[in-house]
């Protein structure tokens, strides 16, 4: 099948993969964004987890990783909640891995596993393997950091999809594993990324808006208004449950019309991130 990617463009998905990708576990990642409440106040970014996943499907490809190193890059966010890494912020997880310690619970009730049977694939196989090129630890590159760093940018306009794309030619693969060609590859990329920690991660208007979502999350899960069950669902979910509470709904005013902002502390929210350096 054909996917129109709004960053790398027309790309195929293998028929193998076709069926995972249609599944309800993957598509509900379409209608949870990957940078939280961002989109309250900033109508631009609005990316999503499945854009991301197939984004990284895709760069695994593009590096010549195997079928199964691509199935694993498509399955690799899947258990990420409603509003993403918010929800890290809701349970004080101060590495943001609240999905990954539920992935196991989350592919279980899911149509995954036997899909992946009907493939011919062993989901314990694909969970156990080593892949080099989708996940590496800072400061490596990966296929996951790649993708979520260029995506980043094309969404925030600091970046266009024929730079993007003109950049990816200027990466190698050594021994499994994705590397620069040349000194300034790395000097770019570098800079890049430096720019997302510092104007799109550390922005303090983003900063408030998904600490002060975070906040009406607490609220919400605190007074039954939400189940922790109802963050496996999405976005939309999720906002349609707020917008039935009076007090949530007008929280959720409060945080569009960012009352409160200007006594927001941006240096204590962004002491609280997961370190991010290249």
């Amino acid at each position: 099948m054909i996917y129109e990617d709004p960053l790398y463009g027309t790309i195929e998905i293998p028929r193998p993969l076709e069926e995972v990708f249609y599944s309800d576990a993957l598509q509900r990642l379409g209608r949870v964004h990957q940078a939280g409440a961002i989109y309250l106040i900033d109508p631009r970014i609005k990316h999503t987890r499945l854009e991301h996943s197939v984004g990284v499907m895709y760069l695994v490809r593009l590096f010549g990783g195997s079928l199964s190193e691509q199935l694993a890059a498509l399955l690799h966010d899947v258990s990420h909640t409603a509003f993403s890494h918010v929800v890290d912020q809701v349970f004080e997880k101060a590495g943001e891995d609240y999905h990954e310690e539920i992935w196991d619970s989350v592919i279980a009730r899911s149509a995954i596993p036997a899909i992946l049977r009907s493939q011919g694939y062993k989901l314990e196989a694909i969970v156990d393997a080593e892949h080099s090129l989708l996940e590496q630890p800072y400061p490596y590159l990966c296929a996951d950091r790649l993708d979520y760093c260029l995506r980043d940018l094309f969404t925030a306009g600091w970046l266009t999809r024929e730079e993007a794309l003109a950049y990816l030619k200027q990466l190698t693969v050594k021994e499994g594993r994705i590397g620069y060609s040349t000194a300034s590859a790395e000097s770019w990329f570098k800079a890049k990324f430096q720019l997302l920690n510092e104007q799109y991660f550390r922005k303090a208007e983003y900063l408030y808006v998904n600490h002060g979502f975070a906040a009406i999350l607490k609220y919400a899960l605190a007074h039954g208004i939400l189940s922790e069950e109802d963050l496996l669902t999405d976005d939309h979910a999720v906002m349609d449950t707020l917008h039935r509470d009076q007090h949530c709904s007008a929280m959720l005013m409060d945080l569009r019309q960012m009352k409160g902002f200007a006594a927001f502390d941006q240096s204590k929210a962004a002491s609280g991130l997961k370190e991010r350096k290249m």
